[in-house]
């Protein structure tokens, strides 16, 4: 392969990432690869070589979103209350996932498109960044032992997918996760 070529694979891959991320963000998961393809200017077995899944697409538009939540853990992890630190940022991923289409089902860790070997990369990434926080909230005693991060992402996938087509699906994520949180039990 020439460096044009390599040159131009990489023009093609930044042209159908921006793309996508407009795509994603009017139509959410279901952003149609066809389109995507037709708006970059590329065939669609261009849009397959760089991105073999419409997972693997939607992992690469999520990708800055990603890290940006495990900077703002990483942020978070010397608060000194560790179940607010862990509640704030559970309620920051609720909130992007609420508002950035297509980011609960990069997240979900069910469908086709999820590799068996490797999994999720976006939820892991997750995953990792946020473990410290909830060890930090099982070591206080405000988390049960048995919680793990999968099941907290694995609610949030599920109350956002919910609520996404809802007029105000940000306002209702938030509400339904602090209910989650609570619990539907009176306070004694």
């Amino acid at each position: 392969m020439t460096g044009a070529q390599r040159s131009d694979a990489r023009r093609n891959h930044a042209r159908i990432l921006a793309v996508a991320e407009e795509e994603v963000a009017a139509c959410g998961a279901e952003a149609s690869l066809e389109q995507i393809a037709r708006t970059a200017g590329v065939g669609s077995a261009t849009v397959r070589r760089h991105f073999p899944t419409r997972r693997a697409l939607l992992e690469a538009v999520s990708h800055s979103r990603i890290d940006a939540l495990s900077r703002r853990a990483a942020e978070l992890t010397g608060a000194p209350d560790g179940r607010e630190a862990l509640l704030r940022w559970l309620g920051e991923v609720v909130a992007y996932c609420a508002s950035v289409r297509g980011l609960a089902v990069a997240l979900s860790y069910t469908g086709p498109d999820v590799d068996p070997v490797e999994g999720n990369s976006c939820a892991g990434v997750l995953e990792e960044a946020g473990a410290p926080l909830l060890d930090r909230a099982v070591r206080d005693g405000a988390v049960r032992p048995d919680v793990a991060l999968a099941d907290l992402i694995t609610l949030i996938v599920g109350i956002v997918l919910a609520v996404e087509h809802r007029a105000d699906a940000a306002a209702e994520a938030d509400r339904l996760f602090r209910l989650a949180v609570a619990g539907v039990a009176p306070q004694a």
